[in-house]
This record gives structure tokens, sequence and C-alpha cells, in this order.
């Protein structure tokens, strides 16, 4: 499940939901927002990118970017357990969702 307890999504998801790429799609939506929410992970997560703070609403209706977005998260160990527990799930949930959704965007280089 993607989320805590008491979370619309939480009460209709089991561990087979995971699998799914709307799933997939909305626990990426979630990673973006926890980056997002605070401005040290936000920093890293544009310069591990190199993707323009203002492109990252357009980017992320884009699903190589979701995946991208839980790349980077696999990527770093504290950032994806600190993830985990506040979305309420088992990190390899994260991994799972990163393979159902495939290729890992990349933004256009000049």
């Amino acid at each position: 499940m993607f989320l805590k307890s008491g979370n619309r999504f939480s009460e209709k998801m089991t561990k087979h939901a995971l699998h799914s790429r709307e799933n997939a799609q909305i626990l990426a939506v979630q990673a973006l927002a926890f980056i997002a929410e605070d401005s040290d992970r936000l920093a890293g997560f544009i310069s591990s990118t190199g993707i323009a703070a203002p492109a990252i609403r357009e980017a992320a209706k884009d699903p190589d970017f979701l995946a991208g977005v839980l790349e980077h998260m696999l990527g770093d160990e504290n950032l994806l357990i600190a993830f985990a527990d506040s979305a309420g799930i088992d990190p390899a949930g994260v991994a799972r969702a990163r393979q159902v959704l495939g290729k890992v965007w990349e933004r256009d280089l000049p």
C-alpha cells in the first residue's frame, strides 16, 4: 500500500496493487511530493537529475520521468527509508513500482 491507514488509497491497496502501472505512477508522484516538501531533498534531486525546478511539474506527467523519480529514490538509501516510513510502505515496494514503470526519463540535452 502506498499510504498509511486512513488514506483513501490505503484501504483499497494490497501487495499485488503495487504491480499495476497506475498505482506505480501514484507512488512515484507521492515520492516526488515527498522530495519537493524539503528544500534539501529537492536540491539533491535537481542536482542529480539536472532538471530545472520550473520544469518538474510538466515532467511529472511523463511516466518515464516518474520512473526516474523512483530511480533517484532507490539510489539514496536514507531517502528511500525516510519516504517508505512516511508512506507506511515496505521500501521494496518502491523497487517494485520502479520495475513496473520501465525505462527512465532522460531530459533533452542541448
